[in-house]
């Protein structure tokens, strides 16, 4: 989870972009695009979420819902979470991020905490002893506090991080699929929902995928990532990444692909 800053919002004219996110082969202008989304997708406003900067408002961003009712979508950048990594944070500082990022004494989001509220340290027969053991808010649950692997690994799985708001309002849970678009560069990738946090983030390993600066640090992009999100896709835990893969990859075409989300972006855009 961020707390140093928040990616803002750039409000990229997806009408331009349908190129970079439509099916290989597929070639049209922007015009043409723009008229044939007219017929196949009228997304509706599901609200408008408040994002802040150290208590001030920055902008609204327009949290979309699709037409059957079946997922959310929305565009911000994206900054880098390291959370869950088994060196994302240390003593020392030395970790993939820098500490700050984790909380505070007394407030330690991403780090997991033993008694009194103190960082639990990794041991010998840890994958990074001397570090911290850094959690996320998805976890497998028959696991201890204290074991690394309980925790959704920034790293290695490509997970996205939504605020509570977002949650509270999409009926989103911990462990539903997520397909996300860079809308610079043609890239995308399937997801999991594996952490709380500030709205545009997504996990080291995410980024990496849509070939996005994956420092935790110094990392990330300011605009032009589209997130599309799945409520109820999930069983609530932890999956592999070949697991995330197929179960997104199948919910994604059974919903309508590339076309459906290239029509859906377009009509968002010309009902901002």
């Amino acid at each position: 989870m961020r707390h140093s800053r928040t990616m803002i919002w750039a409000g990229t004219l997806i009408v331009a972009a349908t190129a970079a996110i439509a099916a290989p082969g597929l070639h049209r202008s922007a015009s043409s695009a723009s008229r044939q989304a007219q017929s196949t997708c009228t997304p509706s406003l599901l609200f408008t979420f408040d994002d802040t900067h150290r208590g001030r408002h920055v902008r609204d961003v327009p949290i979309w819902r699709s037409p059957d009712g079946s997922s959310f979508f929305f565009e911000a950048g994206m900054t880098i979470d390291a959370d869950g990594a088994p060196n994302a944070y240390s003593p020392a500082n030395t970790g993939l991020d820098d500490l700050a990022n984790a909380g505070e004494p007394g407030n330690w989001e991403g780090l997991a905490t033993g008694p009194g509220d103190e960082p639990i340290v990794q041991g010998p027969n840890d994958p990074f002893p001397g570090f911290y053991v850094s959690c996320t808010s998805l976890t497998d649950r028959d696991k201890p506090d204290d074991d690394p692997t309980k925790y959704v690994d920034a790293s290695a799985v490509p997970y996205v991080v939504l605020p509570r708001e977002i949650v509270k309002e999409s009926g989103v849970h911990l462990g539903d699929f997520a397909v996300v678009f860079n809308l610079r560069n043609g890239k995308s990738s399937y997801a999991i929902f594996a952490d709380v946090g500030t709205l545009g983030e997504g996990s080291i390993a995410l980024a990496q995928r849509l070939r996005i600066d994956s420092d935790a640090r110094a990392g990330g992009t300011n605009g032009g990532i589209l997130y599309l999100v799945f409520p109820g896709s999930g069983n609530r835990r932890p999956r592999q990444v070949a697991e995330i893969e197929s179960e997104t990859e199948k919910l994604f075409e059974q919903w309508g692909g590339n076309k459906q989300i290239n029509a859906c972006a377009v009509n968002s855009a010309a009902n901002e």
